[in-house]
């Protein structure tokens, strides 16, 4: 069976789509029952029918439970993204009370962006809006390649202004900002001395996050930072966090960029030295992103005037 070319949204059960998320969640026909408040036959049913539909098992049986299908792991985001847009689609209203809503905001950001703002986002909603539901998910290098698309899906997204963002429809508005510092392990001769040069730089192998294959562009902060240095760096780590950058400095002559509110805060309990960057880096700007589609959702503007508010009180 053939997948059909062409699917009209009237001819299609909605309602497939929440099954077929929780099932690409659970990878468990009974859990997915239990979450979508369906008996486990009508679940099942439901499975049935999408293995019909796209032609493909999506779930097999192995040897410690059901796992995912090729084609299944390959649109498990794409779900998730649709839903979201979706379940945001279906709760917005004329008016928006914080005390009251269950609405649910999506937001992209990496981790170093959710050690910096994590906690204070969390309380602020905890006070003002505790029915609120929030996804945070992590941003990868891939998110960057296309935007404006993955944005009209979720709330937003914080990240820092590079060119291929500055397209029509997305806005954007500044949260915090930081400077890029160096990390090396504290027995590093470079810390005994204090400081490094940009010959240091130069020299030595490093961690770097984002860090992409050869002979692929990338908008990775750190990386475009040494491009402007004109350093090409022998990376020894390619790591895809900020946070798991440090576990690979400690006790090696590695050295590794890393924004100063998250490596001062993480520097001394791992035996890390923090360096001033030499040459002359670039700030740091975080913005937060979004579609401008959103831009008259009351909802959404307190999401915008919250995020905002948390950051000016960093």
């Amino acid at each position: 069976m053939t997948r059909p070319a062409s699917v009209h949204l009237a001819n299609l059960d909605l309602n497939l789509l929440v099954a077929l998320r929780e099932l690409l969640r659970e990878r468990n026909v009974t859990r997915a029952a239990a979450r979508i408040g369906v008996t486990q036959p009508a679940a099942s049913a439901a499975l049935a029918r999408l293995r019909r539909h796209f032609a493909d098992d999506l779930l097999v049986r192995s040897r410690n439970g059901y796992v995912l299908t090729p084609l299944a792991l390959q649109f498990a985001e794409q779900v998730e993204t649709v839903c979201a847009a979706a379940e945001r689609l279906f709760s917005t209203d004329s008016s928006f009370d914080p005390a009251t809503s269950r609405r649910q905001f999506t937001l992209l950001m990496a981790d170093y962006t959710v050690s910096v703002l994590g906690a204070r986002l969390s309380a602020a909603l905890a006070e003002q809006a505790p029915r609120v539901e929030l996804h945070i998910r992590m941003v990868r290098e891939a998110f960057s390649t296309d935007a404006a698309e993955t944005i009209r899906f979720i709330d937003g997204m914080i990240a820092p202004p590079v060119s291929r963002f500055e397209v029509p429809g997305l806005r954007s508005t500044d949260l915090f900002s930081d400077h890029w510092t160096c990390v090396v392990d504290a027995a590093h001769p470079c810390a005994r001395r204090g400081h490094l040069t940009l010959e240091d730089m130069a020299r030595l192998s490093w961690v770097a996050p984002f860090q992409p294959d050869p002979g692929y562009l990338t908008a990775a902060p750190t990386t475009r930072q040494l491009t402007l240095f004109g350093i090409q760096p022998d990376v020894r780590v390619r790591v895809e966090s900020y946070q798991a950058v440090p576990h690979f400095v400690v006790g090696t002559d590695r050295v590794a960029l890393l924004q100063k509110r998250l490596a001062e805060r993480i520097a001394a309990p791992m035996g890390l030295a923090v360096l001033p960057c030499p040459g002359d880096p670039e700030p740091i700007v975080e913005r937060l992103w979004w579609h401008d589609e959103y831009d008259g959702d009351p909802a959404h503007q307190w999401l915008r005037k919250t995020l905002t508010a948390v950051s000016a009180g960093l």
